[in-house]
């Protein structure tokens, strides 16, 4: 079922003295979004939640929005109809801006299939805060990884509004980072990401890496 939701009139925003920008400097870091996208079976979650292994040994203060775990909990009342996919990215845009105020880096695992929805993401904050980056696997790709059975359920006809298959994937035209994870390796991926983040200033350089025992 999908939510109407509705902006009460007696809110008033309270401004923190502790801010962004002091939790910032604090963790040595820039607070982002982090926003992964493509189609199921692309290597989304794997990558998300390598990359913040790898930040987390820098010293970063991380959180990963993971599609399926959100479900969970915090949308578990919602499906997977266009409406219900519009909430769920809705929800998850709001909570990911509410962690990057709180000076975390926020990385999201999402097909997020429609473009306009990444995009009402992407004007929730500043044009640096968002960082859009598309993990491009074509779908024979995504198909042969199929561990949990889900395209071979939706060709049969027993999933519905699937992506890839019975649902459109609308592919990001302007991403920040495309990373061809069909085709390369895990650790190039990562690389790649790491080394995005360090030209943007997000995270400080490699150099100063230390590992977590």
């Amino acid at each position: 079922m999908s939510l109407q939701t509705r902006k009460s009139s007696n809110t008033v925003w309270h401004n923190a003295t502790v801010t962004r920008e002091r939790r910032e400097r604090l963790n040595n870091h820039r607070s982002a979004i982090l926003w992964f996208t493509g189609l199921s079976g692309s290597g989304k979650s794997t990558l998300a939640h390598a990359v913040e292994e790898h930040l987390h040994q820098l010293g970063c203060r991380t959180f990963v929005f993971d599609g399926d775990n959100v479900r969970h909990g915090l949308c578990s009342d919602l499906g997977f109809s266009d409406k219900d996919r519009q909430e769920n990215i809705r929800r998850i845009g709001e909570m990911s801006k509410l962690f990057i105020e709180s000076g975390v880096i926020a990385l999201t695992a999402f097909i997020s299939p429609f473009r306009k929805d990444r995009q009402q993401v992407r004007s929730l904050v500043a044009p640096e805060d968002f960082i859009e980056i598309y993990c491009r696997a074509p779908l024979h790709v995504c198909e042969k990884r199929d561990v949990k059975g889900l395209y071979r359920r939706a060709r049969a006809g027993e999933i519905k509004d699937f992506t890839g298959i019975t649902s459109p994937y609308e592919e990001p035209e302007n991403a920040e980072l495309v990373v061809d994870t069909g085709s390369e390796p895990l650790e190039a991926c990562i690389e790649q990401v790491l080394g995005f983040l360090e030209e943007r200033g997000v995270v400080p350089g490699r150099a100063r890496r230390r590992k977590v025992e």
